[in-house]
């Protein structure tokens, strides 16, 4: 079995999510706090020496870190998880991937501690990189489509815009702003292979929950 390392609510629900997808088994080992010196960070350093989450040990002990190399991976080992390879829309996903990661990923790196990048302008990064965060997104409204981001098929995209309409700005600036992509999480919210684990990690934006 599949052992993932990660906090409920973090990035590792990004991949919890594409596990749960995937219908893979999976062990998880709860990190929360490993951000500081500790019990959880010690744990986590013997399988990553990076002492990141997601980090993700396969059955034959490899190590994985990088949502998007895991979410690579599973597509490997589960096709649906993606457009029809060789197709336009799997070009699109693609690039929307490693938009995601290479683009609004880093905003919360950096944003989320602020303190160790600039120190003396801790409230100014963390300002400018919410405001850059929302241009993002303002951008990725118009190329999601319905019900899911990249249509009638759930992929990892998904997964993603699960757990970054809960992070800032929030749901409540989706709404107004980019309602096609918290569309996007109610939609996998309804999926039942999805809505426990999502409903786990906190990420529940339907009325009621």
């Amino acid at each position: 079995m599949m052992k993932l390392y990660g906090v409920r609510g973090w990035g590792s629900g990004i991949v919890e999510i594409m596990l749960s997808l995937s219908k893979i088994e999976y062990e998880f080992v709860d990190v929360t706090g490993f951000d500081k010196d500790g019990s959880p960070r010690t744990k986590l350093l013997a399988v990553n020496p990076l002492a990141q989450v997601p980090t993700l040990v396969l059955k034959s002990g490899q190590v994985m870190t990088e949502t998007a190399a895991i979410a690579l991976m599973l597509i490997d080992r589960v096709p649906d998880l993606a457009p029809p390879a060789g197709t336009q829309r799997r070009e699109e996903f693609y690039q929307l991937l490693i938009w995601l990661v290479a683009n609004v990923y880093p905003t919360f790196t950096y944003g989320d501690y602020p303190h160790r990048w600039s120190p003396s302008a801790q409230r100014e990064l963390r300002s400018a990189t919410d405001h850059y965060r929302q241009k993002l997104f303002l951008w990725l409204e118009t190329k999601v489509t319905a019900p899911f981001a990249m249509g009638e098929q759930v992929t990892a995209i998904d997964a993603y815009l699960s757990a970054m309409t809960s992070w800032r700005p929030g749901a409540a600036w989706f709404s107004e702003h980019c309602p096609k992509i918290l569309e996007c999480a109610h939609c996998l919210e309804a999926v039942p292979l999805v809505t426990s684990v999502i409903h786990l990690n906190g990420w529940s934006h339907i009325k009621g929950d």
